[in-house]
């Protein structure tokens, strides 16, 4: 097991999944997370997305503010991470997820 997988993490990931739409997550994300946390999180969703879209570095970088080194890594994850990202950008773009369909 990972580090990073423990029961405390798997409670917090439990915790998630139970949100039932999106002014649950934003109330509940805003307690957990500081501001600026959530704005690097929603920053490394939007470059996931635009990589995925087959968008430069450069472009990236200045839409989101992070730097290269980061979307390099969030490269590295798209593509030979556990597969998250490529999943939730999936399904999200044809409408399958429950998750998607749950946070309105």
């Amino acid at each position: 097991m990972s580090k990073w997988e423990n029961k405390d993490t798997k409670e917090l990931f439990k915790t998630i999944t139970a949100l039932n739409n999106t002014k649950q997550a934003r109330i509940f994300l805003r307690d957990l997370l500081t501001e600026q946390e959530i704005i690097e999180f929603s920053n490394r969703w939007k470059a996931a997305k635009m990589l995925n879209a087959k968008i430069s570095y450069i472009k990236i970088s200045e839409a989101t503010g992070l730097s290269s080194r980061t979307v390099a890594r969030i490269s590295k994850w798209l593509n030979s991470g556990m597969g998250g990202y490529k999943k939730m950008i999936a399904e999200l773009h044809h409408g399958n997820s429950s998750f998607g369909r749950g946070l309105s």
